[in-house]
């Protein structure tokens, strides 16, 4: 990372004093930059004898709606005393003459968050099988909370969610392609959004929708038995609809046989092994948990894959744009049209669960 783009996350003074006025004066102060987060940055903070994290936007322009770190702090906070593992939070700041944006501080949670490859101390069967059904299990459980019991009756309209979610990254698209269609073009893209715009359910149960629930945004503690110890990532939290949950979860985890994967540096090849569930088991499981089907499946799961072109391209934009260090961010030429054809098969029942 470059010096300059560091600066332009944090005022270390600023940052500094905002510390010592919310909570006390500390002899230990270090802040280093979170690598692996491809949207908001994470900035890990020693601060005396604790271990903080902040969350901020990434500098620069973002798309409407994109990047709401206090929206983020406001879910967190309202699910500590729930049944929904989430780091502590600690506070909050709307204040942009501290760091340049809004930020939110929590602390650090200790474990393993898996990227694209498998710790030495889950490789065993047992291990593999909780990773999954812990995985899912945390899933229905946020599905299963009842929002106005946790403060969060008035965080989304539920109703039309999943019209609105196809709308949304549509906009989403259109904001990158400003910038990206002068390098190439996706018209693959077109296709997908007129298919779900089409397909669309009339109608979806309504739940807290985390909104980008997936293995790698989910810590566990190495401990037997394994244990999800942290979910995080909720800044596209709302009320809304929890297939398409289900259907982003699924997007992510890989089946034996599976075609290749669109990013393969961040494809996690090693969930094909026969220890851990299918996406079919993981679909069962959640079902048995929520009491709700998994209907119109093809469209929920083109959906995740049309959403995850909208976020390879706006990061496209930003790299393009100069507003981001992440070598992720110039493969997502080739990427986004190869997520396209991935969205087309199963749509088209090429790529089945």
């Amino acid at each position: 990372m470059s010096e300059d783009y560091f600066e332009r996350l944090v005022d270390e003074d600023a940052l500094a004093d905002f510390l010592t006025d919310r909570l006390s004066p500390a002899e230990r102060y270090n802040v280093c930059r979170h690598e692996q987060g491809h949207s908001n940055e994470t900035l890990f903070v020693t601060w005396g004898d604790r271990e903080l994290v902040v969350r901020r936007p990434p500098p620069g322009e973002t798309a409407e709606t994109a990047h709401d770190v206090l929206r983020e702090y406001r879910v967190i906070d309202a699910l500590q005393d729930t049944d929904v593992p989430v780091p502590p939070t600690v506070t909050a700041c709307d204040d942009h003459s501290v760091i340049g944006s809004d930020f939110y501080v929590m602390d650090r949670v200790e474990g393993t968050v898996f990227r694209d490859e498998e710790s030495a101390a889950f490789a065993t069967a047992d291990a593999r099988e909780r990773i999954g059904t812990e995985l899912v299990d945390t899933l229905a459980a946020i599905h299963d909370l009842d929002p106005q019991a946790v403060g969060l009756g008035d965080f989304g309209r539920p109703a039309g969610y999943t019209e609105r979610q196809v709308e949304r990254w549509g906009k989403q698209l259109a904001w990158a392609f400003e910038v990206t269609a002068e390098e190439r073009e996706v018209p693959e893209l077109d296709r997908v959004g007129t298919w779900l715009d089409e397909h669309c359910p009339d109608s979806h149960p309504h739940a807290i929708a985390h909104g980008d629930y997936k293995l790698d945004n989910v810590m566990f503690s190495g401990n037997s038995p394994v244990e999800l110890v942290a979910v995080f990532d909720w800044e596209l939290c709302t009320l809304g609809d929890p297939r398409a949950d289900l259907g982003w979860m699924l997007s992510d985890w890989r089946d034996e046989g599976d075609p290749e994967p669109a990013i393969d540096h961040l494809a996690m090849r090693f969930v094909e092994h026969p220890d851990y569930p299918t996406r079919q088991a993981l679909v069962d499981r959640w079902e048995e948990q929520t009491g709700l089907a998994f209907e119109h499946e093809r469209f929920y799961r083109a959906l995740a894959v049309y959403k995850l072109a909208g976020l390879g391209e706006m990061f496209f934009r930003r790299y393009l744009e100069g507003n981001a260090d992440d070598p992720m961010y110039p493969a997502m030429e080739d990427a986004v049209p190869a997520l396209a054809d991935r969205a087309l098969r199963i749509i088209e029942g090429d790529e089945p669960l």
